[in-house]
This record gives C-alpha cells, sequence and structure tokens, in this order.
C-alpha cells in the first residue's frame, strides 16, 4: 500500500506542477484540461481523480505558486541582507524573470484569473498575501509595523503591475525602458530595508 501512496503522491505532484505552469502561461482561459495532464504525463482521469476541476487545480496552482514567493522572500533576506529588497528588484524585473510566464512570479501572472474567481479562492489568495506581506515588511526599515505593512503592499504592487506593464510591450528596448521606471518606482515604496535576522518570523 505504501508503494501506490508515493505514486499517488507523485502523480498529484506533476500535476499541481504543469496546471500551475499552464495557468501562468496560458491563463485560467487559454489552457485546457487535456493539455494540462498531457503537460503532467498523465490521463484527463488522473487529472480530475486529484483536482476535481479544472477550478479546483487553479486553486491548488495559485497556493502552489504563491509558496514559491513566501519561500523566496526569505532567501533573498537571508542571501542578500540589508541590500536585499534591490537584489529582489532587479531580479523580479530582469529580462529572465520577464520572458519566462510560465515559471514567473505567479503573483503577476495568476492575479488577474483571482480576480474572476469564486469568493473561495479570494480568501485562499488574500491569506497567502498577507503573509507574503508580513514576510517583506519584517525585512524593511520602519517606524512601525503599521507603515512596513504599508510600504510593503506598495512595493509589491508597483512590481506587479509594472512586470505586467513591461511584459505587454512589443519591443525588448521598450520592455527595458519600462522596467528601469519601475525599478526606481518599487525601491523608492519600499523605502530603507535592514537586515533580518533568522530567528525572526512574521
Amino acid at each position: 500500500m505504501r508503494h501506490k501512496g508515493v505514486d499517488k503522491d507523485e502523480t498529484r505532484r506533476r500535476v499541481s506542477e504543469a496546471a500551475s505552469r499552464g495557468f501562468r502561461r496560458y491563463g485560467y482561459a487559454g489552457v485546457g484540461v487535456d493539455k494540462l495532464a498531457q503537460d503532467a504525463g498523465v490521463t484527463s482521469g488522473a487529472f480530475y481523480a486529484n483536482f476535481g476541476s479544472k477550478s479546483g487545480a487553479f486553486a491548488v496552482a495559485l497556493s502552489l505558486g504563491l509558496d514559491e514567493v513566501i519561500e523566496g522572500v526569505p532567501r533573498f533576506q537571508a542571501e542578500h541582507g540589508a541590500s536585499w529588497v534591490q537584489a529582489f528588484v532587479e531580479y523580479y524585473l530582469g529580462a529572465a524573470h520577464r520572458e519566462d510566464l510560465a515559471c514567473g512570479c505567479a503573483m503577476t501572472t495568476l492575479t488577474p484569473e483571482v480576480v474572476r474567481a469564486d469568493e473561495a479562492v479570494h480568501t485562499l489568495f488574500e491569506k497567502q498575501m498577507t503573509l507574503i506581506v508580513q514576510l517583506v515588511a519584517r525585512g524593511l526599515d520602519a517606524a512601525d509595523a503599521e507603515q512596513a505593512s504599508g510600504r510593503a503592499w506598495a512595493l509589491l504592487g508597483v512590481l506587479t503591475g509594472g512586470l505586467t506593464l513591461a511584459r505587454a510591450m512589443a519591443s525588448q528596448a521598450v520592455g527595458e525602458e519600462v522596467a528601469a521606471a519601475i525599478r526606481a518606482a518599487a525601491l523608492q515604496a519600499a523605502g530603507p530595508a535592514r537586515a533580518v535576522a533568522p530567528a525572526e518570523s512574521p
């Protein structure tokens, strides 16, 4: 029975990751269950067995994508100390991230899909985004928690909106121009950063 359990978990992992990439790359309406299942190397029946529906898979894909940010922010803070915001902004608006829809940040690619989703997805999104803001805020040198939280929301808003705008440009030159302007705006929105001690938690 243990072997079957491992196989089931592996199948769910593959389908979850394929759905996360597929929804980010094509959008919810732009990809069907058959394509998501094919990319995961499973049948459509296996897809439905794991998630019940396309919308169920989207919720899992959204959670998985936001978990990447939840894991990534502390990594930037640990690796870059007080310079972590600058490093994060450079990565976020860099050419490699701008061009990689499938593996790019779920905050940018999936938020427009959340707007059209049901209340349960909105609740999931709010919960994980609130945690992301807490993680960002602890790395900002602010007068108090309220100011840090406000600057964290502003930073994420500038980055996600700016990345979408840069990605929408037809030419690389204009995309770079947009990215450069958004970098400056994001750093201004974040304000001074600080090093985060490993023992700190949101």
